[in-house]
């Protein structure tokens, strides 16, 4: 057995991992007796599993095979008693046998007893381990869960704490700190960020529900609002003590021009006052500083930003409005040397009282941002009727004629009116980059786009009902730019379209040197932004500039087309062809290199066709000039004019102007001198008509009314001193017609020298080929010829 044993637990359980206790040799009754073993074993590995396993001898091999396996807490009884019997049968045949068999079953009965008691107590053992365990794993478990919990919570709590947590020294900032000091803004700056962000931020799922949340979220709103007030209140002190001290600074310029005696019209004091605009710097300077806390406001209370808005616009409006129309006055006052505006001066009230009564307007309505403003109107209705009662006056002045003024005064005007617009530019340009960095508004890097609907200028706000609390977006930020622009600025338009009708009252010339510095400050201003408050507002301006120019063109032919001429005088160089050199000299030292030539040559083109059509109907229309002269002069004069000024887009016209005076300069000549010689020439015409007939020319001198005696007889009617005669006077009659300003007397006398000299050849061809060997001459030489002219020409 003992072989048996070690064979199955080496064959069968060990690899299975399993011990063999003990072993029963089994069988079943019947012919065929199979010896099977009925097997205890446990497992080698914890928990213990006892079972019986029946094992059994292969058919095909000496070996034994696994049958069939029991645990052992599943059987109750295991019924042997069939094999027992067949033990019993083979077993009897000796007692020593059966007393050894009984020894044996006692040993193995006690040792499954024994074993039982180990199972029971490995089994206690085991189930006590487990719930030990089990316990364990739930503590365990709880642990796990309780520390995952108080990780989360304290996560939850300091992410409340480090975002929901604004510091004492912030919330004192907002409480109580100073608005006026360079410190005292950083800090409220500092607190005011630091506030945002503890409002702003994200609060995870369910943080809202907690009681302690909701206080802090209370707290900080009630904060914000009280901040945002003190904050608005300081800044609206801020706009109210600047305008103060700006309107101060303006009463002491005007108080000057006001003194009694101070006589306004006196070079004194015209050249007093500079022509310049007051530097808003310092206070943009100070208000930046609040740049920060103003995109604050605007990010958190956007109704007190607006009002804060309006307030500035309302305050800056009618500072500029009175700064800017007494700019202008000055202007007019140099433009004009003298204004009749003295005795009004001194009808302005006093300085000191003026400002402590405005002072107090302002001050009344300071602490309500979006309250009234009709102190501030009143202010304005009183001083602006004054402001334009001045500026009217001053185009009520008679038209002045340009030939009144020379060079120097367009200079002057030029210079004035150059002064003017250097001026204006760089002080909007100034306050639009201040609105936009105060009011932190984009201007730039945003879709072009137009308003869908009408804005109101006084609110500066859109036409669609905006959010109180929401910023506006880009494209609206810019179109707030340009309606504040056009509010804080909005007389700026009409005035300078009232110094431009100065300008052409005083001088319509003056519309050339408008339109090119108008044309450059445009175009320097749409280089910067093409859709900012100055470039729209030049652009409107210079509309206004070129329709006069247009009218200063249009005007000068309408002046060609009604000039009348003297029927007692000679007419010479007319008004409107002098008025076109002049204009033209005028024009080109202006618009040299100017951006807009384009007008210029289209107006050249326009005035130089009046010109041509309206010297030729003045030239006709003359009585005491004959035709040709007015011509021949003219266009001499518009020939030379163009020749000197070399106006690349008139080349044609220059051409066609000396045409027209070579043709009539040579028509007049020929008519003038006519026939000097009229008898003689009445001969020759007889003598040419009878060859034109067909007479041979040596034949003519049989002809007796053409023969040598008729030709002696006719030629000694016209000697010498008669020639000579005849010149002098048509030397004086070419005088009579002729204007001295153009210098052509010479010129044309010149020519009918030539042409007198030319009839001369003339006649002596025909008697050397009518009268051949005839020895007839005219009783005067060609050097006789020379010598009258030049000697009439000196004797004059």
């Amino acid at each position: 057995m003992t072989a048996i044993k070690h064979a199955l637990q080496r064959d069968i359980f060990t690899p299975n991992d399993e011990r063999l206790l003990s072993i029963v040799n089994v069988c079943k009754a019947g012919k065929k007796k199979k010896n099977c073993f009925l097997c205890a074993t446990v497992t080698t590995e914890r928990p213990v599993q006892v079972k019986v396993v029946k094992v059994k001898k292969s058919d095909k091999g000496d070996f034994y095979k696994r049958q069939i396996a029991w645990a052992l807490r599943d059987l109750a009884v295991v019924d042997a008693k069939d094999a027992i019997k067949a033990n019993i049968q083979s077993i009897m045949a000796s007692e020593k046998q059966v007393n050894i068999l009984m020894k044996l079953l006692d040993e193995a009965l006690k040792e499954v007893d024994q074993i039982e008691l180990k199972l029971s107590s490995y089994e206690e053992m085991l189930q006590s381990v487990k719930e030990q365990m089990d316990q364990i794993s739930e503590s365990n478990h709880l642990i796990h869960l309780s520390n995952t919990n108080n990780v989360k919570l304290l996560s939850e709590i300091e992410f409340l704490v480090n975002h929901m947590d604004l510091a004492k020294g912030h919330i004192k900032a907002l409480q109580e700190g100073d608005l006026a000091s360079s410190r005292g803004i950083e800090a409220c700056t500092n607190a005011a960020d630091a506030l945002l962000q503890c409002m702003n931020v994200a609060l995870r799922p369910g943080h809202d529900m907690l009681l302690a949340v909701k206080q802090q979220q209370q707290r900080f709103s009630d904060l914000r609002e009280h901040f945002a007030r003190r904050l608005a209140n300081h800044l609206n002190n801020v706009f109210v003590q600047q305008f103060t001290q700006a309107l101060l600074q303006l009463y002491n310029r005007t108080y000057f021009l006001s003194v009694p005696g101070h006589d306004q019209s006196s070079t004194l004091a015209q050249h007093s006052v500079e022509l310049t605009l007051p530097n808003h710097h310092p206070f943009h300077r100070d208000l930046l500083r609040y740049a920060k806390l103003m995109e604050w406001l605007k990010n958190t209370d956007y109704g007190k930003y607006e009002g804060l808005t309006k307030n500035y616009m309302d305050y800056l409006s009618r500072l500029y409005e009175r700064e800017i129309k007494d700019f202008f006055e000055v202007a007019k006052i140099k433009m004009t040397g003298t204004t009749k505006e003295s005795k009004k001066f001194a009808t302005l009230p006093r300085k000191e009282s003026a400002v402590k009564q405005e002072t107090e307007s302002l001050h009344g309505s300071s602490g309500k941002l979006t309250g009234s403003t009709s102190s501030l109107n009143k202010l304005s209705v009183q001083s602006s009727g004054n402001r334009r009662s001045q500026s009217s006056s001053l185009l009520d002045m008679g038209n002045m004629s340009a030939s009144d003024l020379d060079v120097a005064d367009r200079t002057k005007f030029d210079k004035i009116f150059e002064q003017v617009l250097s001026e204006l530019e760089p002080l909007c340009l100034a306050e639009q980059d201040f609105i936009s960095k105060f009011f932190k508004l984009q201007q730039h890097q945003s879709m072009p786009g137009t308003m869908t609907e009408a804005e109101d200028l006084d609110g500066v706000t859109s036409s669609r009902q905006h959010n109180s609390g929401t910023p506006l977006p880009v494209s609206s930020e810019r179109d707030m730019i340009r309606q504040m622009m056009i509010k804080i600025f909005r007389c700026i338009e009409s005035d300078l379209n009232s110094l431009i009708a100065l300008g052409d009252k005083i001088d319509s010339f003056n519309s050339l040197y408008m339109l090119v510095k108008m044309s450059h400050h445009v175009w320097t201003a749409e280089n910067v932004d093409p859709a900012s408050f100055l470039s729209t507002t030049l652009g409107n301006v210079l509309v206004t500039v070129k329709r006069n120019f247009d009218k200063c063109i249009s005007n000068q032919i309408r002046q060609m087309e009604e000039v009348k001429i003297s029927k007692k005088s000679k007419v010479g160089i007319l008004p409107f062809v002098a008025e076109f050199e002049e204009f033209a000299g005028l024009a080109e030292s202006i618009f040299k290199n100017a951006e807009r030539r384009g007008d210029l040559d289209k107006a050249y083109t326009k005035l130089i066709r009046g010109v041509f059509v309206n010297v030729e109907k003045v030239a006709n229309e003359s009585q005491k000039t004959p035709r040709d002269v007015v011509m021949m002069e003219n266009f001499h004069h518009i020939f030379a004019t163009l020749s000197r000024l070399k106006i690349s887009c008139l080349e044609a016209e220059k051409k066609e102007a000396k045409q027209k005076y070579t043709d009539h300069l040579q028509s007049y000549v020929i008519y003038s001198l006519g026939q000097p010689l009229e008898k003689l020439n009445h001969f020759f015409e007889g003598v040419e008509t009878r060859v034109a007939q067909g007479i041979r020319e040596e034949e003519v001198s049989y002809q007796l009314a053409f023969n040598k005696q008729e030709l002696r007889k006719v030629i000694k009617e016209y000697p010498g001193k008669e020639v000579k005669k005849g010149l002098d006077n048509l030397y004086k009659k070419v005088d009579k017609h002729l204007c001295e300003e153009e210098n052509l007397l010479q010129v044309v006398w010149h020519l009918m020298q030539d042409e007198f000299i030319r009839q001369y050849k003339h006649f002596e061809g025909l008697i050397a080929r009518c009268y051949p060997g005839s020895g007839i001459t005219m009783e005067f030489t060609i050097q006789d010829i020379l010598d009258y002219c030049s000697s009439i020409a000196q004797s004059h």
